[in-house]
């Protein structure tokens, strides 16, 4: 019996990921453990890695979003230097948390459209003591999607979406997605902070 969601193969995913951004950023996709986690290349492993959690697709493509945006410099650090606090977030740390997830899940909410698949805001405080505004987070969720929709997304962002979209909705093979995508990141200028 083949199962619906047997069309998100975590193979497809990390082979367009890696096909797309291995040869000009060193940077793969890569199945991790418990927790998602990103590392700058180093002496054990030459290239950058995007590790996502237990082999969920969907955090695979939450922490491609995460990478899209990240500048150069960030991408220097472990989890791009950012600060995580698990479960159990107060109100004013809830709501920082929130607001650097509004453009990431954005993405990822592109990204899970163009694959077909369905996307669910999170909010990541489920041991929390504070009520969380789940629908008002979605709507500014959707609000930044919208404008990326009309603005354009970030260019490594929109090589992604290219090929999942050349993969998943116009069922062209792998080797044809991932030069589309390579395409859209050819197109576009080499920032200091790309």
């Amino acid at each position: 019996m083949v199962h619906a969601d047997d069309k998100w193969l975590l193979e497809d995913i990390t082979a367009l990921f890696d096909g797309i951004f291995m040869p000009r950023y060193q940077t793969r996709l890569v199945r991790g453990e418990d927790e998602p986690l990103y590392r700058p290349a180093s002496e054990e492993a030459p290239y950058h890695q995007i590790i996502f959690a237990r082999g969920f697709y969907a955090s695979a493509l939450h922490e491609i979003s995460h990478w899209c945006i990240a500048g150069a410099k960030r991408r220097q650090l472990e989890d791009y230097g950012y600060w995580y606090l698990p479960d159990g977030r107060n109100a004013q740390e809830q709501s920082a948390f929130e607001q650097a997830e509004i453009s990431p899940q954005a993405l990822e909410s592109l990204f899970a459209d163009a694959c077909g698949r369905i996307f669910h805001v999170s909010v990541d405080n489920l041991g929390g003591d504070v009520d969380v505004d789940r629908d008002a987070f979605a709507e500014k969720v959707n609000a930044r999607k919208q404008r990326y929709l009309q603005e354009g997304l970030p260019t490594r962002a929109n090589a992604l979406y290219v090929a999942l979209t050349s993969f998943y909705q116009r069922k062209e093979p792998l080797a044809v997605a991932i030069t589309q995508g390579q395409a859209v990141l050819g197109q576009a200028p080499v920032a200091a902070n790309a």
